[in-house]
């Protein structure tokens, strides 16, 4: 990573990314973590020995690059303030959640380059996953750029920015899908007679190693479901009363709803 980064918000996305990047940092005050809450930044100075400010200009003014990680309904309010100052050789990465590249451009000088990113919440432990899309201005060096330091909290995958919607409804939103399912099979085993933590026990590492065994071998999940499938026996009639009860439907609705959604707060801009 060459150059300065700053976060401008150290929230729940803000602070992950942050401290995931100090990791692999001899000098941590090449990052500068910007909050209105000064508590916040001493903490963090401290902490991780970042460089902190609460001005937005005093941040961007040497960076090569600025996350953008505050609410989605904030950016307006930062931008209108700071944007036509932004420097033209600091990239902007955003992860606010439905704001377009579009919105982004307006308020900065036209030769600022600008990235969208969609990361989940397994970022907090450096397994999530961002897709990026670039903005009229941004080019190869500039995702490449933008996927070092988001690629510090997982993997990155590289999408047109009129996937991203549909990209926050999958895994933006997909980790709370994936955690209802978990505490569902948790509650199934106490209904059975296991007591709680053997069966969150058996519900985590069931989903983790599923779900594991799916990345590494690069099989269809229809295959392995198939593979543990006997005629007549426990997994067909479990997935038979999974299908009654419209679970693949239903999935289908919530990666819909959710994407909706996220078009929506585009639409607000």
């Amino acid at each position: 990573m060459n150059g300065r980064v700053a976060i401008i918000g150290t929230g729940v996305m803000g602070g992950a990314i942050l401290k995931r990047l100090v990791k692999d940092l001899a000098d941590p005050t090449r990052v500068v973590a910007v909050d209105i809450n000064e508590e916040r930044l001493a903490e963090l100075s401290q902490e991780l020995g970042v460089a902190t400010t609460t001005s937005v200009p005093e941040a961007i003014a040497d960076s090569t690059m600025a996350v953008l990680a505050v609410k989605p309904w904030v950016v307006p309010q930062i931008l209108k303030e700071h944007g036509r100052e932004w420097p033209e050789g600091c990239l902007l990465v955003s992860v606010a959640a439905g704001v377009k590249t579009q919105t982004l451009e307006k308020y900065l000088p036209v030769q600022v380059p600008v990235v969208r990113a969609m990361p989940n919440t397994p970022a907090l432990i450096g397994a999530g996953i961002t897709a990026l899309a670039a903005g009229s201005a941004a080019n190869e060096e500039h995702l490449r750029q933008a996927a070092e330091v988001l690629g510090k909290v997982g993997e990155v995958v590289i999408v047109p920015e009129s996937s991203l919607d549909a990209v926050t409804g999958l895994s933006g939103s997909g980790p709370a899908y994936v955690y209802m399912f978990i505490e569902a099979l948790i509650d199934a085993g106490v209904r059975e007679g296991l007591p709680r933590e053997t069966a969150r026990k058996l519900a985590v590492e069931t989903v983790l190693g599923a779900a594991k065994l799916v990345k590494e071998t690069g099989e269809h999940p229809a295959k392995l479901k198939d593979a543990v499938t006997t005629p007549g026996g426990t997994t067909i009639a479990g997935l038979a009363a999974l299908e009654t009860g419209g679970f693949r439907g239903l999935v289908l609705d919530a990666v819909s709803e959710a994407t909706k959604i996220s078009r929506l707060l585009g639409k607000d801009e």
